[in-house]
């Protein structure tokens, strides 16, 4: 259990240093400039290991493009455009929609069914994040708003469902048994980092430049990447070994939990009773959520002959 507080609490932390980093460059070119070097590094790794250069089959550019564009480019590019007027902690909570995201793209899209108990949990779930919705901080009222919504909160709502995309069509691409998620995300980091620098160079402006404070710039963009790139998702990858994947995305609920606290303890940003109730409303919804997922991944485990490996 103290493997997954340390996993969640790596997580959180990245939400903490990409607020910390935008009072030094602006958000896009970070982006881009951390995409870049990652990118590159988990290709040059790849290579070298495989002794060949990455490249896809010409029947999957359409979903590499959308592994570039959503899961890399249009994901992390709200997500810091939107971490500009959102507390940490609140950026880091939009991110407990995922799994009702995908279930929805999923009903959508691959008409896979959704039970009795899950819409329920979906329901809960959803409603709970309205009071976190409606309140506003206010350095968030800012950026303007949309009804109720502030665009700051559409844009993270973008970025989390951009990166829902991202995780469907990349496990898409994980099944046909042609890549491993090394070669797509570092092909995805790198082109999609490309396409943030452009948008960076035509959309911020390099004059004056983008960066106002290069050594804690490099410093907090190096820190992210051997933190998120590096150790967090080979992190996660090896807790797969030990923990089912519904259990370690039930978990992810205490992403938001730790980065209020990193966000108090270092960012003094301040919690509002909106967080706390919503928390406890949307946890709930995923727990009727994750509850009947468990149930039926146990009956297609039966029906399959197979055993899992360790239970959550």
């Amino acid at each position: 259990m103290v493997s997954i507080l340390f996993l969640y609490a790596l997580c959180a932390s990245s939400f903490t240093l990409c607020k910390a980093v935008l009072m030094y460059s602006k958000p896009i070119f970070f982006v881009g400039i951390r995409m870049v070097v990652a990118g590159a590094l988990i290709l040059t790794g790849w290579s070298m290991y495989h002794k060949r250069l990455p490249r896809w089959h010409a029947q999957d550019t359409l979903s590499f493009l959308s592994i570039i564009f959503f899961h890399i480019y249009a994901a992390y590019v709200l997500d810091l455009w939107a971490l500009q007027g959102l507390s940490s902690f609140k950026s880091s909570f939009f991110f407990n929609l995922s799994p009702f995201i995908t279930a929805l793209f999923s009903y959508l899209l691959f008409h896979e069914g959704l039970s009795r108990k899950k819409w329920i949990g979906l329901s809960i779930g959803v409603l709970g994040f309205i009071p976190e919705i409606v309140e506003h901080m206010p350095h968030e009222q800012m950026f303007g708003s949309f009804a109720f919504i502030s665009l700051p909160e559409l844009a993270m709502f973008g970025a989390v469902t951009c990166a829902c995309v991202g995780w469907i069509t990349m496990r898409q691409l994980l099944h046909t048994h042609r890549y491993d998620t090394w070669m797509i995300n570092g092909i995805g980091m790198l082109f999609g980092g490309v396409l943030a620098l452009a948008t960076s160079f035509f959309a911020e402006g390099w004059v004056p430049a983008p960066v106002n404070n290069w050594p804690m710039f490099a410093l907090l963009t190096g820190t992210i990447i051997i933190v998120v790139n590096a150790v967090f998702y080979n992190f996660y990858g090896l807790l797969l070994k030990t923990y089912t994947a519904t259990f370690l995305s039930f978990a992810g609920f205490l992403c938001p939990l730790f980065a209020a606290l990193f966000g108090l303890v270092f960012l003094h940003e301040q919690l509002t009773w909106s967080f706390f109730f919503s928390s406890a409303v949307v946890l709930v919804g995923l727990t009727i959520f994750y509850l009947e997922e468990l149930k039926a991944s146990s009956i297609r485990i039966r029906q399959s002959g197979a055993t899992p490996s360790i239970a959550p």
